[in-house]
């Protein structure tokens, strides 16, 4: 019959475990896909962040090089958008919690 040894941290890999999100954080940053990441998250969250009404009048959402484009299907809606542009960028980086869109364009 074989009796377990008691706990102490010289036989046990408790040191050895790393939080799943620390872990998945250092894997983000070693492979630098942070940042791609961030322009995913962005572009997924466009119809929660801007609302269902601007999401139906939406035809293309994507990043290129910090810039976030957006096609839409209406001009009055594309002209509101403008004029409110420098507030949909702090929106969707609010979103991310970081500072990953410089430039909104509307197409």
């Amino acid at each position: 019959m074989a009796f377990k040894k008691p706990y102490s941290p010289e036989n046990s890999r408790q040191s050895d475990i790393v939080p799943l999100k620390d872990g998945i954080k250092a894997l983000l940053k070693a492979y630098r896909l942070q940042g791609k990441l961030n322009e995913v998250v962005v572009v997924s969250s466009w119809e929660r962040v801007m609302g269902k009404a601007v999401a139906m009048k939406t035809q293309e959402v994507y990043v290129s090089q910090g810039k976030l484009f957006v096609r839409l299907s209406s001009a009055p809606l594309k002209h509101e958008l403008f004029m409110a542009k420098t507030r949909v960028l702090e929106i969707i980086n609010a979103e991310v919690g970081e500072e990953v869109i410089k430039e909104v364009v509307f197409l």
